[in-house]
């Protein structure tokens, strides 16, 4: 075991290690990205498969357009089963994967989840991926269903002044993205933001960028793989790498966490720096002994418990005062 794996909070290790047993080096470690893809894919329904149905929240799926000449979206929307037609807060659920991996059934318990202990809409969505589509197809196409989801709030019905995004890793990079380019573009509104260990910086030159390499889980190759592939050779720009916008203002209250043991750590600590110095109301913690995600493989430590509880904590004051 690397020392870098002795400072993990025990019971989170235990996933860890089984999965770097199975697979030396992480789920980066395999080359081809199709296989890849469906190893995560075939991870993430074992560590599912004998959870029973969540009766309390009803799902549906469907297709989108995209914005105006680029393809349509898929998207996957959950209800409370209880709702009674009163007006309910949305949250854009944009999913993680470095740009490369990750589609909506990942994200299928963790959607739901929010869905049903916020009691919110949740608007679940898809998009494009690296290295087949560069960006920036991946902020666009979220963009396109936070502009889809404003325009239906009343068939989804969804408060429309009550609207969060909401995205983990790479899916907090581009709520980041979708948040800026919505305050760009005059609209639509967002009254919250939520970016979990938030994979916004391309430049990969601060300390935890070179302090995380033994992991196991979004190391410092993975993640330099995955800028290269995103970015498709062109510079990045405050859209694709959101810690380089100039301009922050403006911004709806922001929540933003990170382990102490991820790679993204620094660049997210500099990032919320920032946002309070713009005057934008920021809530930020720090977990030790928590690496990239590790509330999803571990998700009965007590360190995991803690960290849904913050983010459940902020998203229901936010979205219902």
């Amino acid at each position: 075991m690397s020392a870098q794996r002795d400072r993990i909070d025990p019971a989170s290790r235990e996933p860890l290690e089984m999965l770097l047993q199975a697979v030396p080096g992480g789920f980066n470690a395999i080359p081809d990205i199709v296989e890849r893809r469906a190893f995560v894919r075939q991870l993430l329904q074992t560590m599912t498969a004998d959870l029973p149905p969540n009766e309390r929240v009803v799902s549906e799926d469907r297709t989108i357009p995209g914005l105006q000449g680029e393809p349509d979206v898929r998207v996957r929307i959950y209800t409370p089963a209880e709702a009674t037609g009163v007006l309910l807060p949305g949250i854009l659920y944009i999913h993680g994967g470095g740009m490369i991996i990750g589609d909506l059934d990942g994200e299928h318990l963790r959607a739901e989840m929010l869905c049903e202990l916020t009691n919110t809409v949740v608007v679940s969505t898809d998009y494009r991926k690296a290295p087949e589509h560069a960006y920036p197809a991946q902020v666009h196409d979220c963009y396109a269903a936070l502009t889809w989801m404003a325009d239906h709030v009343d068939g989804l019905d969804i408060d429309p002044h009550r609207i969060a995004v909401y995205g983990g890793s790479a899916g907090g990079n581009l709520a980041i993205a979708t948040t800026m380019m919505a305050r760009d573009r005059g609209g639509p509104a967002i009254a919250f933001l939520m970016a979990p260990y938030p994979m916004i910086d391309d430049r990969n030159e601060l300390p935890s960028t070179h302090e995380i390499t033994e992991i196991g889980i979004w190391d410092r190759g993975g993640n330099l793989e995955a800028w290269e592939w995103f970015l498709g050779g062109a510079p990045a720009d405050a859209y694709a790498a959101p810690a380089r916008a100039e301009d922050l203002t403006g911004m709806p209250p922001t929540f933003i966490d990170v382990g102490e043991l991820d790679l993204f750590r620094d660049e997210d600590v500099d990032f919320v720096q920032r946002l309070i110095q713009a005057g934008v109301p920021t809530e930020f913690h720090i977990y030790p002994g928590a690496y990239h995600a590790s509330e999803v493989f571990a998700p009965q430590a007590d360190l995991s418990q803690r960290i849904w509880a913050s983010r459940i904590s902020a998203l229901t004051r936010a979205l219902h005062g």
